[in-house]
């Protein structure tokens, strides 16, 4: 099983290339949220929500590691299955949580995410990607 979530896809190139702009794309625009909770965290400014009752520097650090290193994990390709997880997790309790007597409009954008990671996850990142190299089969 180990194996399975390394396994980068057998896609086509165009396939493989569409992935690469989603999963860049998609990494790239979580960033921008996990960035200023890296910063925060960095100069010690704990100040965050406790949505599930966690305490709120465990809840900061856990959205830090998914927004900003798991997304940095996506964008290059490397232990993208893995990397998704936190972040599927991350936008599961923003969208079940934190948002849910937000009108859809404001649940939206949790969801968008949610649905892009669980694509991710199921198709793999794809023949460019760190996790190809690594971890893909060698033809020669």
């Amino acid at each position: 099983m180990f194996k399975k979530l390394l396994n980068p896809g057998n896609h086509s190139s165009s396939t493989s290339f569409g992935l690469l702009l989603l999963r860049a794309g998609v990494g790239l625009m979580m960033l921008t949220h996990g960035y200023p909770k890296f910063s925060n965290l960095i100069a010690g400014n704990f100040q965050f929500g406790d949505p599930i009752g966690l305490g709120v520097e465990v809840s900061l650090i856990l959205a830090v590691l998914a927004e900003f290193l798991c997304s940095i994990l996506l964008i290059v390709g490397l232990f993208s299955r893995f990397a998704l997880v936190p972040l599927l997790v991350t936008m599961a309790v923003a969208l079940f949580v934190v948002h849910i007597s937000d009108p859809f409009g404001t649940q939206e954008k949790a969801a968008m995410y949610l649905l892009t990671f669980f694509f991710l996850f199921i198709t793999g990142p794809g023949k460019y990607s760190l996790d190809q190299k690594f971890f893909g089969k060698r033809t020669f």
